[in-house]
């Protein structure tokens, strides 16, 4: 008994000498803790997390235990004990590795295995200061994906492109998911995002089925982790927005030095008035802005929880423009028997609120129109303080159309998600989904009695009132299979989804108020009603989307690499023979560098080619499409009563169907020297079959003149080349470099069939408005879309009127001119964008200069075609009186001729960030505290004589630079973000 109990205490005591208690730190190369961190002893399974402060505490099982530091994105290290008690452990950026995890459908998959075109950008590499959306954030970052703002508008978001035009009716919009649920690209601030993915091509959106052929983006917003300690972390900016460019109009004393040298005019200018009045400066503002955001996190073993609040104070540079708006997101995880049950609890609610100078929208452009055509020698005011008006043509004073004009429109969004996933252990996991989103909307509207509506036009005030609501249901159940066995790796997914839509609204309009007092909160009291000025309309529809969908992946040895994916999805918007759809796609990559024979190549870090074909659809059209349709038309006496005709409204069309754009792709992912060159090259070839398009149809047999079908073509191609460079890497110095480029062409394959078909093999759309009147772009078989169509100017007569030549390549005077002389003059859409991000951080100081820009495209100059005119009733351009072709002064009416189709090639430098972390012992309140100072869109390097070169690209007329769109912005914003 002694014997044994001598050995016990002998055995004790050496396992008390072996084991080793070991504490420490672990940071990055900057000194910001590391938190989740893995710490484990080498060989075992002995292992830690470090906390949100990036310590860590373990206890070895022998004296020379060696512990491996790990954590995604960084390169891994091992250190030997060595009876040290105390470590504190510096991890590098690993190059090649970072962004090793990408969200691709319904799940997640390493960047080495991923075979489709997948782009990912982290929360350090956004573009920053105030931006309009999520999209903006990774403007000119994703190779093939165009994002630009060509609007001011404080309520205005981005338009987003991703590989060129895939449809007439359907739209450029890509489907955008929130934490993997439908959503927008306002869903939740710019603040609270932690990555967004983008899948490109048909293969890797095939999952998603009609709504996949834009591209897929996928927004993951931030959250906590188990066992974290808790933390806020604010960010907060002012900015500061100013016109960034303005067109030259005559000024007050221009204007008296034409009078002075003979000039005589019509209208507006018909004579100096007296004052000087800068029209543009009236009406604008410097806008000041305010962002802040705060996020709260923490967990323990089992459970963690995220909560944010942002408050956005955005303003317009003109007067009564802006944008507030309040968003709250609260996100809750718990996991319960053993990890195996986990469940999550999401809330986002929203509040926006701004000012409507139009009915039912923000911004009525004909207000900055007046600004800029009104006579400068007008005063604002006349002497007894009314509002100076005068009976011209379409000619109001601008500052008294904002000042009586009140409005508001206010939307609530609220999202409720609820998720169930169980894991068997057996390499099964099941996961089920419900979302619940709803969002509504009302709408004020009142223009007062001193509102030229009244004091020209006897309306005696008039308002507006109106709601939308719209409610969707959003369910989804998956079960995930992985395993792996030798050297061979599964997955599996199956899965449901159903989404139902209900939206529904009504609006009301009155006229002739006995007081402004009740603006449009008294609709009643108007006597528009009873003398049949008063107007109401109502509405309600909905839909339904069903599908199935199931995806594999097989990867052998790492080198082999196979993902298969099928969705089968039904719309009730499409006719009774074709409700349901299928979607298939596949991909293959091989991993070269993997191969034996590339053993001996050390200087290659990554080479992977792969290729894939996937079929999506689009849920294009409008709801009820596909039925026949009846409408209320005029009135007619009948037995005594009057009584209103029933008239068709739409054709039945029972094979009204999905658009289906079938896609291949060829990439390459490449890198060298252990990563700091790397990136990726693609080619695709997309085609749509089955374009929707409106073809008029013979009344009989139709009951309408005309019906949605099936029938167009499009072709899109394009190559995209990305690449990232770090060509200074020491430890106090990282320069970052990367660079995009794509290009797309597309053409119109075909607008007829044998059942239907256009008059001609085109139609013409865009439209100059008045007095010029006609079409800006035709579609064509055979052609590209975004086509201008006109006439085209190739010199001027010696009394001032445009010479046009034919297509046949005769000249004669515009006067002589018909439409039949219109040919192709440009084109509005880019056929390449390019873009280069640098990083550059030196110790505790990180800069960032992002540049992008687009080539060889078009621009319809509005402007110019409407007052670069020195006989129009209006103010006009400085540049009227110049000499066209070196000859002569224009005399011509206003017309659309090639003259005004300018080059829009730029070069932007778009975003530059200067900011300074302060070393972590400075604030002892905070982890981190960063201060910076950024500028959007500052300058532009471009022959373009507009505002702006990059003006709208969507639709079927890109590249018309409107005379009165709200002019872009150059914003200046100073923040701070820190943690503690």
């Amino acid at each position: 008994m002694q014997l044994l109990f001598s050995m016990f205490c002998l055995f004790a005591v050496q396992a008390g000498f072996s084991q080793q208690k070991i504490t420490g730190s672990i940071t990055d190369e900057q000194g910001v803790p590391i938190a989740g961190a893995s710490v484990l002893e080498k060989n075992t399974a002995n292992g830690v997390a470090s906390d949100f402060d990036g310590n860590f505490e373990i206890t070895t099982s022998r004296p020379n235990a060696v512990l491996v530091f790990s954590y995604l994105g960084f390169l891994a290290q091992e250190i030997s004990v060595q009876g040290s008690a105390t470590l504190n452990v510096v991890l590098k950026e690993d190059l090649q590795q970072l962004n090793e995890v990408v969200v691709i459908g319904y799940g997640t998959q390493k960047r080495a295995d991923v075979t489709s075109s997948v782009a990912t950008v982290k929360s350090e590499n956004f573009v920053q200061g105030n931006v309009k959306d999520a999209a903006q954030l990774i403007q000119g970052k994703v190779a093939g994906l165009s994002v630009s703002a060509p609007s001011g508008d404080p309520t205005e978001g981005t338009q987003i492109s991703l590989r060129g035009t895939s449809s007439i009716l359907g739209g450029t919009n890509p489907l955008v998911l929130v934490d993997g649920v439908p959503g927008s690209l306002s869903t939740v601030a710019p603040e609270d995002i932690a990555s967004i993915d983008v899948l490109k091509d048909g293969s890797a959106t095939a999952i998603y089925g009609t709504r996949g052929t834009n591209g897929v983006i996928i927004i993951t917003t931030k959250k906590g982790s188990n066992d974290m300690k808790s933390t806020i972390e604010y960010n907060g900016y002012a900015s500061l927005s100013t016109i960034a460019n303005r067109m030259d109009f005559l000024d007050a004393n221009e204007l008296r030095q034409k009078f002075s040298e003979g000039y005589t005019f019509n209208g507006a200018n018909l004579q100096d008035y007296g004052a000087s009045t800068d029209w543009v400066d009236e009406i604008t503002r410097d806008a000041f802005s305010q962002v802040h955001n705060v996020i709260f996190r923490g967990g323990n073993s089992t459970s963690n929880m995220t909560a944010s609040v942002n408050y956005r104070d955005i303003e317009g540079i003109f007067l009564k423009s802006n944008n507030e708006k309040y968003t709250a997101r609260v996100s809750v995880n718990h996991a319960m028997f053993d990890n195996k049950l986990k469940t999550n609890v999401g809330v986002i609610l929203s509040e926006q609120t701004y000012n409507a100078l139009g009915d039912g929208y923000s911004f009525n452009p004909y207000i900055y129109r007046q600004a800029i055509i009104r006579n400068p020698t007008e005063p604002v005011y006349n002497e007894d303080g009314s509002w100076y008006e005068r009976d011209v043509y379409f000619y109001d004073n601008p500052v008294a159309y904002i000042q009586e004009t009140i409005g508001q429109n206010r939307y609530r969004n609220s999202r409720f998600d609820f998720s169930l996933s169980y894991d068997f252990g057996d390499h099964l996991t099941l996961k089920g989904l419900y979302t619940r989103k709803g969002n509504s909307n009302i709408r004020g509207f009142y223009q007062t009695k001193n509102h030229v509506s009244t004091t020209k036009n006897g309306q005696e005030g008039f308002a507006s009132r109106g709601t939308d609501d719209y409610v969707g249901n959003y369910g989804q159940f998956t079960a995930d299979y992985n395993n792996a066995f030798g050297k061979h790796r599964v997955t599996g997914l199956v899965g449901y989804n159903y989404e139902d839509n209900t939206n529904e609204g009504f609006y009301a309009t009155n006229r002739r108020f006995p007081t402004d007092g009740f603006t449009y909160n008294n609709l009643g009291s108007g006597q528009g009603l009873q003398l049949g000025e008063a107007g109401m309309g109502s509405y309600k529809d909905s839909d339904k989307l069903i599908a199935f969908f199931s995806r594999v992946t097989y990867n052998y040895d790492d080198r082999y690499l196979l993902m298969a994916s099928l969705r089968r999805e039904g719309s009730s918007r499409f006719g009774e023979d074709y409700k349901w759809g299928n979607f298939p796609g596949i991909s293959l990559g091989w991993r070269i560098d993997q191969e034996s024979f590339a053993d001996n190549w050390d200087w290659l870090s990554n080479l992977k080619l792969r290729t894939g074909f996937g079929v999506t659809g689009i849920n294009a059209g409008s709801n009820y499409q596909s039925l026949s349709g009846l409408t209320y038309g005029t009135y007619f006496l009948n037995n005594g009563q009057w009584v209103r005709q029933l008239v068709p409204s739409r054709n039945a069309n029972p094979n009204l169907r999905w658009e289906k754009k079938e896609e291949f792709n060829l990439g390459i992912d490449f890198g060298f020297l252990e990563g700091r060159i790397n990136g990726a090259i693609d080619y695709y070839d997309r085609t749509t079959k089955d374009a929707l398009y409106n073809y008029s149809v013979p009344t009989p047999p139709y009951f309408y003149g005309s019906i949605a079908a099936n029938v167009a073509e499009i072709k899109n191609s394009g190559l995209e080349f990305l690449l990232n460079v770090t060509p200074v890497q020491t430890d106090n110095l990282q320069w970052t470099a990367n660079l995009t480029y794509s290009t797309n062409t597309n053409k119109i394959v075909s607008l007829s069939n044998d059942e239907f078909q256009l008059t001609n093999d085109f139609f013409d759309e865009g439209y100059t408005g008045e007095p010029i009147q006609i079409s800006t772009h035709r579609v064509q078989e055979g052609e590209p879309i975004g086509n201008f169509y006109g006439l085209k100017s190739v010199d001027i007569t010696d009394d001032g009127i445009w010479i046009i030549e034919r297509p046949d390549g005769t000249r004669v005077p515009a006067t002589e001119a018909t439409n039949d002389d219109r040919q192709v003059l440009g084109n509005g859409l880019p056929k390449a964008y390019y873009s280069w991000n640098n990083t550059v951080r030196y110790k505790n100081w990180d800069l960032m200069v992002n540049l992008r820009g687009a080539l060889d495209y078009q621009i319809l100059n509005f402007s110019r075609m409407f007052y670069e005119n020195p006989t129009i009733s209006y103010n006009t351009l400085d540049s009227a009186y110049d000499l066209v072709y070196g000859k002569a002064v224009l005399q011509d009416v206003q017309r659309f001729v090639s003259y005004y189709v300018e080059d829009g090639d730029f070069l932007k430098i778009d975003n530059v960030t200067l900011g300074y972390t302060l070393p972590k012992d400075a604030i002892k309140f905070a982890q981190t505290f960063r201060i910076y100072a950024s500028g959007l869109n500052l300058a532009t390097i471009t022959g373009y004589k507009g505002i702006d070169p990059e003006v709208n690209r969507n639709g079927l007329a890109p590249g018309n630079d409107e005379r009165d769109k709200y002019p872009s912005t150059r914003t200046f914003t100073l923040g701070i973000n820190f943690t503690f």
